[in-house]
């Protein structure tokens, strides 16, 4: 049995829809129009231990109940969920000290007392030995660099050194798993990329399994091999980042630099974009020809200086895979 086992598991809420207009509004006052809404339909997916896989789509896919389910705060409608060999609903007093949630735009740490005091609530809650409690309290500090940070209070920190410390506080009780929803968001680039080191070290070291919910591919690119697309309650697709660069990148652009190009070759699948002096930019369709026989036929007509190889970011081909869904 994998580390998470979901089956078939369904979630529906109830809404009250009415237009606009004090009439209206009087009227769902006598009888309200319910409309039921699935959050999640019918969807399964398996997660092994270890694993770090990006669960993405648009808002309102689905995304924040299966999370809620996984968490054991929702109840499925139906289906079944395991994790560790444990139903999250069912078990959860004792699933909740397997699990470590970080919310991006919410915060575990209180907001007027010192980091270090935060922790030491953390280590309450959750019954941590404090002798244990303080071995990983030091290895925390040291591996997340909060020593300068852990006797000031929350609200003064900044947004990147308070992120560090929030995935520090989850991992206080040495969850199994952790939950990352938006973890680097309204990150700078360089506080993001302290994130994703992090975030990939405790995965590599902790072999915590991490499950990230997040609308920067980037993030996704950087941390998760794998990735499960939902859309209108349904999985559109599991499987490798790979694979859907793979079907979806189709062009490359070749930057060529050279003594003098004279003038572009004619070769099948390539278009000239810019010719210069002394550069040429094509564009290459790799389903006709490979980038490697293109820098090897220019390189027989001037003498090759440097090249550059451009595709599509990870946000242009995600946003294909969302049309190809209709999503």
């Amino acid at each position: 049995m994998s580390f998470i086992e979901v089956k078939n598991i369904s979630k529906s809420y109830k809404v009250n829809k009415r237009k606009s207009g004090m009439k209206e509004a009087l009227k769902s006052f006598v009888k309200s129009n319910k409309v039921i809404i699935k959050a999640v339909n019918d969807i399964s997916f398996s997660i092994e231990e270890g694993e770090i896989v990006g669960y993405i789509g648009p808002n309102g896919a689905g995304k924040s109940t299966t999370i809620k389910i996984l968490s054991g705060i929702l109840y499925p409608d139906s289906g079944t969920c395991t994790v560790d060999g444990m139903d999250p609903f069912e078990n959860r007093e004792k699933y909740v000290s397997k699990i470590g949630v970080v919310f991006g735009q919410k915060s575990q740490l209180w907001w007027d007392i010192p980091v270090g005091d935060s922790f030491d609530l953390l280590r309450d809650i959750y019954n941590v030995d404090n002798e244990k409690y303080e071995q990983t309290k030091q290895e925390l500090i040291e591996a997340f660099d909060l020593k300068d940070i852990m006797e000031m209070p929350v609200r003064q920190l900044s947004l990147g050194q308070r992120m560090r410390a929030e995935i520090a506080a989850a991992l206080i009780h040495e969850p199994k798993i952790l939950f990352l929803d938006e973890p680097t968001i309204g990150l700078d680039a360089v506080s993001k990329f302290a994130v994703r080191n992090i975030i990939k070290e405790i995965n590599l070291t902790r072999k915590v399994t991490v499950i990230l919910t997040t609308h920067d591919m980037a993030d996704i690119e950087a941390l998760a091999k794998r990735v499960i697309l939902i859309g209108k309650g349904k999985i559109l697709y599991n499987g490798s980042i790979n694979e859907i660069k793979k079907k979806f990148l189709t062009t490359k652009k070749l930057e060529i630099y050279c003594d003098d190009t004279k003038e572009g070759l004619d070769l099948i699948g390539t278009e000239v974009i810019e010719k210069q002096l002394n550069r040429i930019l094509l564009k290459v369709d790799l389903k006709k020809q490979t980038i490697s026989t293109v820098i090897s036929e220019y390189s027989k007509i001037c003498e090759v200086k440097d090249i550059n190889i451009y595709e599509e970011n990870i946000e242009e081909i995600i946003v294909k895979l969302y049309r190809e869904h209709k999503i």
